[in-house]
């Protein structure tokens, strides 16, 4: 039982890891999209389409793909649990010794790490394998909705940005407001993510920030080369 005042960074991992996905490709991408267009064609209507068709594309995306990638997970775990669990029945014995090997590489001694392997097996073998053998547990376990759901609505959030400065900044100025908010709400979002996972806030930060400017950059200068006007 954990002590009530413990914090342990890695049970937000999973949710965590979709969500900063996502805000951080929605700001980023659809900042870098309109940037693109902006340097290209300064037409507020065609600056807005393109945020707005960035927003809705790139959240459906990320939430197929995400949903998508972590079903296969889901699959595998199955498929593993499946096996484990027949070979539970066929070959206790087996299994067991398995088991036993685990938590001696652990550091248990033989007659303890098997006496373990024993007690875990009465009460839950299947659960006892999935987790020490599998490495499959409530943390880890692949929850294809969850990832799906978070990383929508997080890349949504991140993109209303990009979107809501395409309406109302400048179109002098629509590129250097682009840059300016989206790099201001990336170092915010550095800065959260690594609070809430426990890291070094400042190299986060730094990070977000330093390829964030590289890929609008590059949009904007790809804008400006091949820009044509649109009529």
């Amino acid at each position: 039982m954990h002590h009530p005042l413990e914090k342990h960074y890695v049970n937000r991992v999973g949710w965590l890891r979709a969500a900063v996905l996502g805000a951080n490709d929605g700001l980023l991408s659809t900042t870098s999209i309109v940037i693109g267009v902006a340097a290209a064609a300064p037409e507020r209507h065609v600056i807005i389409l393109a945020a707005l068709a960035g927003m809705i594309a790139g959240a459906m995306s990320m939430a197929a793909g995400e949903y998508v990638s972590v079903s296969s997970q889901e699959d595998t775990e199955k498929a593993d649990l499946i096996r484990e669990q027949r070979e539970l029945e066929e070959m206790p014995e087996i299994e067991l010794r398995e088991l036993a090997k685990v938590y001696e590489r652990r550091g248990c001694t033989k007659e303890t790490a098997m006496q373990v392997a024993i007690e875990l097996t009465e009460h839950d073998a299947l659960g006892a394998h999935a987790r020490d053998e599998l490495g499959i547990n409530e943390i880890t376990q692949a929850k294809p909705l969850q990832a799906a759901l978070a990383s929508f609505s997080s890349f949504a959030v991140g993109a209303l940005l990009p979107f809501t400065i395409s309406l109302l900044a400048p179109l002098k100025q629509m590129v250097y407001f682009q840059y300016g908010f989206s790099i201001i709400f990336l170092m915010l979002l550095g800065a959260v993510s690594a609070r809430a996972g426990g890291s070094d806030i400042k190299i986060a930060v730094l990070r977000i920030c330093f390829w964030g400017t590289v890929a609008m950059g590059i949009t904007a200068l790809v804008g400006h080369v091949f820009g044509v006007n649109v009529t």
